[in-house]
């Protein structure tokens, strides 16, 4: 009766960067998978920005890939690199078929510049929410984030702001695990829970993702003041945030359903 033979993690890393048109090759002295700009031969990839896929040794043939952690490199003077940081990392335990593909499309999107946040801000653009559209999507030196201004009475403004669990927008798709949405008050300060945790901290299809958070907030800014918070509505309200507010009291199943 036939049986499946295991495929070996590197060998199906390769395969994966080969399917999709990165170039890659195995290095037996380092026992690691360089992939690099196909422009760039083989000859000449470590000359420049690079990525190195590792892969931890399995003791036994396995249909379940071991540990695998992406990571982009400069060259930093010869013979020293720089590793810029991780891409993309897995503590094991998929099919080694799904994991190496991950592997591979991490490193492309790497390679060609695409982070996630580009999905979500492609993802807002359906909706009509883009910078200087009178609902402000700012990327500001001292932050990795995206937040999107929420016009109030009295000529007050709160903001919602967006990123992973990180704090970041600027991941490759295939590390993408879920996108986090915080409410800031007028001062910057944060109020209450987040409003919106999309995922559970695994990996999560970025696109499908992004449409789903660019809906929700989409609804939460055209909601009346009292979905963001009952507080802003109120006569008395001048300057301060009550904590204390319907939104924020409400179960959180509640609020993301909001």
């Amino acid at each position: 009766m036939p049986t499946t033979v295991p495929i070996a993690p590197d060998d199906a890393v390769l395969s994966a960067c080969e399917d999709i048109g990165v170039a890659a090759f195995f290095d037996p002295g380092d026992r690691v998978i360089f992939a690099h700009p196909t422009d760039v031969p083989q000859s000449e990839a470590l000359n420049g920005m690079h990525i190195m896929i590792a892969i931890e040794e399995a003791t036994l043939p396995s249909s379940e890939a071991p540990p695998m952690r992406v990571s982009a490199w400069v060259p930093d003077g010869p013979p020293d690199f720089c590793e810029l940081g991780t891409v993309y990392a897995s503590d094991g335990g998929h099919p080694v078929a799904e994991e190496a593909a991950r592997c591979a499309r991490a490193a492309a999107d790497w390679l060609a510049g695409r982070m996630a946040g580009l999905l979500l801000l492609e993802a807002l653009a359906e909706y009509g929410i883009t910078p200087g559209n009178g609902l402000s999507i700012t990327y500001s030196s001292h932050s990795d984030t995206y937040d999107v201004l929420l016009p109030l009475p009295r000529a007050g403004y709160a903001r919602l702001v967006i990123a992973d669990r990180d704090g970041s927008v600027r991941h490759v798709p295939a590390a993408h695990t879920g996108w986090s949405i915080t409410l800031h008050d007028e001062h910057g300060e944060l109020v209450g829970d987040p409003v919106h945790i999309s995922g559970d901290g695994t990996p999560l299809d970025c696109a499908e993702d992004s449409a789903a958070t660019a809906a929700f907030i989409a609804d939460f800014i055209t909601a009346p003041v009292s979905r963001h918070c009952d507080c802003y509505a109120q006569d008395g309200h001048w300057r301060r945030h009550d904590r204390e507010c319907n939104r924020y009291t409400a179960p959180r199943a509640v609020r993301s359903a909001a």
